[in-house]
């Protein structure tokens, strides 16, 4: 059952039709369905496909890319001794193949390239001297590993420089897929109770699938993560090691930056870890943001230096707030804990991740989707006891002369503005202007989940967004 996915697929069933051969590279995310869109696109029927094993060596990569080759057909497959001799005998046997087009889908792609084992050499090799030179050839590679995929294929500068022909970044599910989702598996399923666990699970259709019929959310969530054996209580461990091949550095970072609600500085994340990494550090923050787990944005007034490194993903989140150090062995353990403290203060900070994910969705329904424009947090801490520090939930600088404050808020019914509130929300808007000196428009937004109480202070606002905004 294929959800969503249609401009991927238009551009796979065009790459078919191509008058060339064609080098395209799937990536994204662990679980996010990268290998069932090839698969299902394609009907399951390649000319060769192949996985890669994770944690093997050499000679046991090449043992079962001869096995796949034997597999799908090759009579007599020589004992393969280097990746050379392997993509020979690819090209060997796809020669003897008689369709239009080859498809050819290696899966986990960055698993066979161990060290020393010149397998972009021997890949650059058979693409470079032989796919390119026939006109029906479709070689589609995949990767959990974002950002092996990046520097090695994308961004490669030896002979795979520019040899990549098509590239397919899976992004999760939207709130919109993930309704067509759940509707489709017949979860019967309300919006809240889509947007409630999609704070949970993120986009991510793997985690999705495991959502069971006749089962409320809380029940379903307290099946994933807290009952015996449940399907998800691992996935944390498993996700990043199957992305980064020292996960422990990663891990330290996604650690540190669960504690701090608006982001860290890298001099912040650098002191974290301990010491500053250098290069090195550069590169993990980069990797991280490639693979959707963190954001990095610089708000009005602030230089490069002051960049802020956030915590973005939505499971990641999750599991630090209710699963890492927990002790607690009961079956019911969320379900028991809906409503209270813990619980209230995570929903505030998953539902504003929501909304980032979802900035499209939130401009369109503001009216300004055709208005460039630059979107982030905004935090001033007092240089003085004197003053008061704010932050700003999300801020959406326009080219037309308008900057929207955004505060979000998460509730089960129409969230009431008091007058406290108001006070704080003018004092917002007034520090801000003071601060930054703009000479934009400001507004005021409320991004509720099911809009605001009428009453003398909501007419301070506006513009409202609704979460049912966020599923267009």
């Amino acid at each position: 059952m294929l959800v969503g996915r249609q401009l991927e697929q238009d551009l796979f069933h065009e790459i078919v039709r191509s008058d060339k051969s064609e080098f395209v590279a799937v990536y994204g995310r662990r679980r996010v369905g990268k290998t069932y869109l090839v698969r299902e696109t394609f009907n399951y029927s390649f000319a060769f496909q192949h996985t890669g094993v994770q944690d093997a060596d050499k000679a046991r990569q090449l043992t079962e890319f001869g096995r796949s080759l034997t597999t799908a057909g090759m009579r007599n497959c020589p004992k393969l001794k280097d990746w050379f001799m392997a993509f020979d005998a690819l090209g060997e046997f796809l020669q003897g193949v008689e369709s239009e087009k080859k498809i050819v889908f290696i899966d986990e792609l960055p698993w066979l390239d161990t060290p020393k084992s010149d397998f972009l050499s021997a890949l650059e090799h058979f693409w470079n001297g032989w796919a390119t030179m026939r006109r029906d050839i479709v070689l589609i590679v995949c990767g959990s590993a974002t950002s092996w995929i990046i520097s090695k294929l994308i961004n490669n500068y030896g002979g795979l420089h520019n040899r990549l022909t098509r590239q397919i970044h899976l992004k999760p599910f939207s709130l919109h897929e993930c309704e067509l989702y759940a509707n489709a598996r017949e979860l019967k399923m309300t919006r809240m109770q889509v947007l409630q666990t999609f704070m949970v699970l993120g986009g991510v259709p793997y985690y999705w699938s495991f959502l069971r019929k006749g089962y409320s959310w809380s029940q379903n969530i307290d099946s994933l993560f807290f009952t015996e054996n449940a399907d998800l209580r691992n996935e944390f461990d498993a996700l990043y090691s199957s992305l980064f091949r020292n996960p422990e550095p990663y891990v330290q970072i996604v650690t540190a930056m669960s504690k701090k609600k608006v982001g860290m500085t890298r001099g912040e994340v650098a002191n974290a870890l301990g010491q500053d990494h250098g290069g090195t550090l550069s590169k993990i923050l980069k990797d991280l943001e490639l693979c959707g787990f963190i954001r990095s944005y610089t708000s009005i007034g602030k230089s490069k230096k002051d960049t802020l490194y956030q915590l973005f993903d939505n499971f990641t989140l999750f599991y630090f707030r209710f699963i890492d150090s927990n002790t607690i062995k009961d079956p019911q353990f969320w379900s028991r804990s809906i409503g209270g403290t813990v619980y209230n203060a995570w929903c505030g900070l998953a539902f504003e991740r929501v909304c980032f994910q979802h900035v499209e969705q939130i401009k369109r329904a503001l009216g300004i989707s055709g208005v460039m424009s630059s979107v982030y947090s905004w935090v001033y801490r007092p240089m003085s006891k004197d003053e008061s520090g704010i932050q700003i939930d999300m801020l959406i600088d326009r080219n037309d002369g308008v900057i929207d404050l955004c505060e979000i808020k998460f509730s089960q019914g129409k969230y009431e503005i008091k007058k406290k509130y108001a006070d704080e929300l003018r004092q917002k808007e007034a520090i801000f202007q003071s601060k930054t000196e703009t000479r934009k428009a400001v507004f005021t937004v409320m991004i509720t989940t099911e809009g605001l109480v009428d009453n003398e202070y909501a007419a301070d606002v506006q513009n409202q967004v609704l979460a049912d905004d966020l599923f267009c």
